[in-house]
């Protein structure tokens, strides 16, 4: 069997549940082999695999032998696992000139899982193997940890005779003498974070632990003038749900959800992590965080241990949950709604929108959000159909794009969103929107429900043009309501939608906060990104709910134990 047949077949397994795996790592899978099946039967598809790069990346690691643990010694032989992750950073390349189509790789993976030894294989193969004069950097928040991966590439160097007297060494830096390339380790610490680097491969190991995004910005800025650089985060989840390795985490989920509008081919995404509801003590689960650690008996006894303590303990309860069950602590209590699940409420019929009742909701911003205006119409039987639009103003797009990292100039050309003019969003263009959708549907607006922040002027000028305003307050007295209704609503199907890619989006940023007595609401604070068009369409739904036509009467007969 050939290496790709392997990984072939790992991939396969994995969708088969004959390799136990959780949800997101069946999505890179999945990524994968659509990847694989382009490359090989679709004539313009951009790029090809390459079978002999996996055979080299496979034999260099074959020339190394494990440095610690029940293996030490003995050669290294990649499991199915580390050849998925090299087939997929290496071995897709363009047609047009052969660099890598992978430019950028996110790992998540608990703790003993061979993080640093791949790692230090992955240094080595892109510093010796190359024609050019390649600069490698290892960096941590710390010293110490940049250094567990530099020492365990020269652990590696120094166990493979035939290496004596090709490479040298100073000062936490590796040099191949051939090529000139180097290795080195860096660190915030002893503030050495990249400058005046110019990075071929930049590697942040356990980016959990960086509270900024500097060390990653600036070997990124350095990489500017290389021609085929690769920047590769390996982590396991943290406790800081506000790091930037978690906004990594949360854009990354989007890039393989197949759900989520948000794309980004040139971006590698592995997350091994237990799945929600997964019981964290289960042991046939374990494998979901620890593909390599869970398959062999001594690991399988190093994490009943920590699960043993953490039983026993409540403070190693989130340490253990964090680091060997790979789970960002709170992370998946808070989300709002499961995009796939937004998704089947996809109307498979055109719905006539023409003379309708309509309830608005708007959520205006004027510099930092968007602003967005939400569509909620009642139809029959309790059902409601939902759309929105957003706008943004035209100065601040560019950084909109940059540091959301989402589509909006797809969303701009379908049609979603509207750019003004200006540094601040003009809200007459909203009022422009509304006053257009009235006439091309002949549409009665019953009420425009807004958020009252920055919006007293606006909604003075929409009284006066006859739309009857109601405020709608963003707390949890007034949003749990509508919050916990109209998800019921998305989970029976009776929320209909016609597939708006920006309102998706914001739906998967969505997270709420709730109180003692489990009431929630929307927090901008938390979400990860956007999600005023969401904010918007729940101001509207907070009235439409009541709307009468909506009433399914046979439920509330029931729910409200009338009798007769």
């Amino acid at each position: 069997m050939t290496l790709l047949e392997r990984v072939y077949q790992y991939s396969v397994d994995v969708l088969e549940g004959k390799v136990i795996a959780c949800k997101k790592h069946k999505q890179a899978v999945e990524r994968f082999l659509k990847d694989l099946e382009r490359s090989i039967y679709d004539e313009d598809c951009y790029f090809y695999f390459d079978n002999n790069e996996l055979e080299e990346f496979n034999e260099w690691a074959s020339l190394f032998r494990h440095t610690k643990g029940v293996l030490a010694g003995q050669r290294i032989e990649l499991t199915d696992f580390q050849l998925f992750i090299a087939a997929n950073i290496f071995c897709f390349k363009r047609k047009d000139n052969d660099y890598r189509k992978i430019s950028s790789v996110y790992i998540q993976l608990a703790r003993k899982n061979a993080k640093s030894q791949l790692l230090a294989i992955i240094s080595s193969y892109v510093a010796f193997l190359s024609d050019q004069v390649e600069e490698v950097y290892i960096s941590g928040w710390m010293k110490e940890q940049s250094d567990i991966v530099y020492q365990e590439i020269l652990k590696q160097l120094e166990r493979v005779p035939s290496f004596k007297g090709k490479y040298k060494t100073s000062y936490n830096r590796i040099q191949h003498i051939k090529s000139g390339s180097i290795i080195r380790a860096l660190s915030r610490e002893a503030r050495q974070f990249g400058e005046g680097t110019n990075p071929s491969l930049a590697i942040l190991d356990e980016y959990h632990t960086h509270l900024t995004s500097e060390i990653m910005e600036s070997l990124e800025e350095g990489m500017g003038a290389r021609i085929n650089p690769l920047s590769v985060i390996i982590t396991t989840a943290g406790r800081n749900l506000n790091s930037p390795c978690k906004a990594e985490y949360d854009y990354c989920s989007k890039i393989i959800d197949p759900h989520n509008p948000v794309e980004n081919e040139n971006y590698f995404v592995l997350i091994c992590e237990l799945d929600e509801g997964d019981d964290p003590f289960d042991e046939s689960l374990w494998v979901k965080a620890n593909p390599i650690a869970a398959t062999y008996p001594e690991g399988i006894e190093a994490i009943r241990k920590r699960a043993k303590k953490a039983k026993d303990a409540d403070d190693s309860m989130t340490s253990y949950l964090t680091k060997r069950m790979n789970i960002w602590v709170s992370a998946q209590e808070s989300g709002y709604l499961d995009t796939a699940k937004w998704n089947n409420c996809l109307s498979t019929e055109k719905i006539d929108l023409k003379g309708r009742k309509v309830y608005l909701g708007l959520d205006l911003a004027t510099k930092h959000d968007l602003c967005s205006l939400g569509i909620v119409i009642p139809l029959e039987n309790g059902k409601f159909y939902v759309d929105s639009h957003s706008f943004c103003p035209s100065e601040s797009l560019e950084e909109r794009i940059k540091t959301d990292r989402a589509p909006f100039k797809k969303w701009l050309r379908q049609g979603l969103l509207t750019q003004t003019d200006g540094a601040v969003t003009d809200f007459s263009y909203i009022l422009d929107h509304v006053e257009m959708l009235i006439r091309q549907y002949e549409w009665e607006v019953l009420e425009v429900c807004y958020d009252p922040h920055e919006a007293s002027y606006f909604s003075q000028e929409m009284t006066e043009k006859g739309y009857t305003m109601v405020e709608v307050k963003q707390n949890i007295a007034t949003q749990h309501e509508p919050l916990t209704e109209f998800r019921e609503k998305v989970l029976k199907g009776e929320i209909i939608h016609n597939g708006n890619g920006l309102l998706t989006w914001a739906i998967g940023n969505a997270v709420t906060v709730s109180n003692s007595d489990d009431r929630i609401k929307l927090s901008k604070s938390k979400s990860t990104e956007r999600i005023d068009p969401i904010a918007a369409v729940i101001d509207a739904f907070s009235r439409a709910m009541y709307c009468e036509e909506s009433i399914d009467y046979n439920k509330l007969f029931l729910s409200k134990g009338f009798s007769f």
